[in-house]
């Protein structure tokens, strides 16, 4: 019988995976018809070689994320989780409805979201505190942070401890400087799995999993991971607007799509200030893009 070793995914390499386990990093293939691995996915791996392996299972997760990929699919990005930081500040100018799409995601996920308000070093005066007070009315929390003058950096910190955790957000607001702060030998690190495994190539593309010094792990996504709409219904993108779920049952109608129905109850409380407009507003642009109601 096949002795089968467990590993932590931490990056993809080419068509290969950097598997770690035992303190060292191998290549791994993986076993034909098996689903795609993510980063963070613990594995069950077979060895083929000199620091050389093949996936045999991806053990049960705990969360998934998932980004669009061609023909209407979706791809893995992360597994396993903890955390979503979206990452957000004044410039680029702040969109607000990408924020709600990564908290409508996570809340369906049962994921914790928390908010990263970065570059405040900027010293501008910002239009955004009023959008900010209606988060955290909803219990998100918000870090103010800046790596030029390492405000707010502490309590990120804590905030990351002993969490597998995943920042995301627009492109240019600050989150590969965020990562490098935070993980002070990332090159290293990067260059360590690649050297090891030799035969695969790491892009700066990958999503890569690396460990924080104070122990926690942190992915870092290049770019924009946004995660889709696709794996969502109608009823579970309303889910994902907190101040909504206590509404919906309220409602006259249980497949109440929260538009023009009659006697809904979120609409309402929208149109009267319980809930903030903007917000509702924001809902109903993030269900037009939906695939299933286009």
């Amino acid at each position: 019988m096949t002795e089968l070793f467990e590993g932590l995914v931490i990056s993809h390499l080419g068509k290969g995976l950097a598997v770690e386990t035992a303190n060292k990093t191998i290549l791994c293939q993986t076993r034909r018809q098996l689903e795609k691995a993510a980063v963070g996915d613990r594995v069950l791996w077979s060895q083929t070689g000199i620091d050389q392996g093949r996936v045999e299972k991806i053990l049960p997760r705990s969360s998934l994320l998932a980004r669009p990929d061609r023909n209407k699919k979706t791809r893995p990005v992360a597994a396993n989780i903890d955390k979503v930081f979206v990452v957000f500040a004044e410039e680029p100018y702040c969109d607000f409805l990408l924020i709600d799409q990564y908290l409508a995601i996570c809340e369906n996920k049962t994921i914790d979201a928390e908010l990263i308000f970065n570059k405040i070093d900027l010293g501008k005066k910002t239009n955004l505190e009023n959008e900010l007070m209606v988060y955290q009315s909803l219990n998100y929390p918000i870090y103010r942070t800046s790596t030029i003058t390492n405000t707010g950096l502490g309590e990120l910190r804590q905030a990351l401890d002993q969490h597998i955790s995943i920042l995301t957000g627009q492109s240019g607001v600050g989150k590969s400087s965020l990562t490098n702060t935070l993980i002070p030998d990332k090159q290293i690190k990067t260059n360590t799995i690649s050297d090891t495994t030799k035969h695969g190539r790491h892009t700066t593309t990958a999503a890569t999993l690396y460990h924080l010094p104070d122990g926690g792990a942190l992915i870092d996504s290049p770019g924009v991971a946004v995660f889709g709409l696709a794996e969502l219904s109608e009823q579970q993108l309303a889910f994902g607007f907190r101040e909504f779920q206590p509404l919906i049952q309220q409602c006259q109608f249980h497949n109440c799509r929260h538009l023009q129905d009659k006697g809904c109850a979120v609409r309402d409380a929208a149109e009267t200030g319980k809930i903030a407009q903007s917000r509702y507003l924001r809902f109903l642009k993030l269900r037009e893009k939906m695939p299933t109601t286009n």
